[in-house]
């Protein structure tokens, strides 16, 4: 098993998205955590000899950039899906149901995996049809779908250098996302380490929307949804 304990932390902000110490900014791949670095530069070298152009189509993303996603989501003014990945009528459901339904595909701000760079969705733009883009769903990555083949190589190869599916299939919580590998040795120590009290107040300070239904339900969304991952076999 690939498992190495990262001793500590440089600033516990990092954890929510709020610090970028850890960080380095590789040209091409953006802010990547200098742990994960080496293993991805292998695993993307590793795919071009495979005959793919593996590239990461969403990476680190920041507390701030969370947060402008959710209020969207929560103010109407971006879709919310459902699990086939398709809109919701969003005038229908309660504030429980439209919390439920955002955490089903996006993060609350200050728990996204995404906020420590160590994960990453990935895509090959070359394995897109002319003249299209990629939309981020299953069905690209499903059989039939543009991204299939590449799923296959990682599915296969993506453990050999320490990553693995946080999502390899539903557990009540976030939906599948066959696109979403996770560096395990640098990412689960820092999972372990978001403390929900924490979260909370950084939402406070920063006019998260919603704020009294997920001050309601925040134990249950760290269960539900932060913690409630697909850990490879030991």
């Amino acid at each position: 098993m690939y498992w190495v304990v990262m001793s500590k932390l440089a600033s516990p902000l990092a954890l929510y998205g709020l610090d970028k110490a850890e960080l380095v900014d590789e040209p091409e791949l953006a802010w990547v955590h200098h742990l994960v670095l080496p293993d991805l530069k292998n695993l993307i070298k590793a795919a071009a000899q495979a005959g793919f152009h593996l590239s990461i189509f969403s990476g680190y993303r920041d507390f701030h950039r969370q947060l402008a996603i959710w209020n969207n989501k929560w103010n109407g003014l971006r879709p919310i899906l459902d699990a086939n990945s398709q809109p919701l009528d969003t005038s229908t459901l309660s504030d429980d149901e439209k919390l439920h339904a955002i955490l089903r595909w996006s993060a609350l701000p200050g728990t996204s995996r995404h906020h420590w760079g160590t994960d990453f969705d990935f895509y090959d733009p070359n394995l897109l049809a002319a003249g299209s883009s990629l939309e981020l769903v299953p069905q690209e990555y499903a059989k039939q779908g543009c991204q299939h083949p590449l799923s296959v190589w990682l599915s296969e190869h993506a453990q050999e250098f320490g990553f693995f599916y946080p999502y390899l299939r539903f557990k009540g919580g976030v939906e599948f996302e066959p696109w979403h590998l996770s560096h395990l040795a640098t990412s689960q120590p820092m999972m372990n380490k978001l403390d929900a009290k924490q979260v909370l107040k950084h939402l406070k300070s920063n006019q998260v929307a919603g704020l009294a239904c997920i001050e309601q339900h925040i134990e249950q969304i760290f269960s539900q949804y932060v913690t409630n991952i697909c850990l490879p076999e030991t």
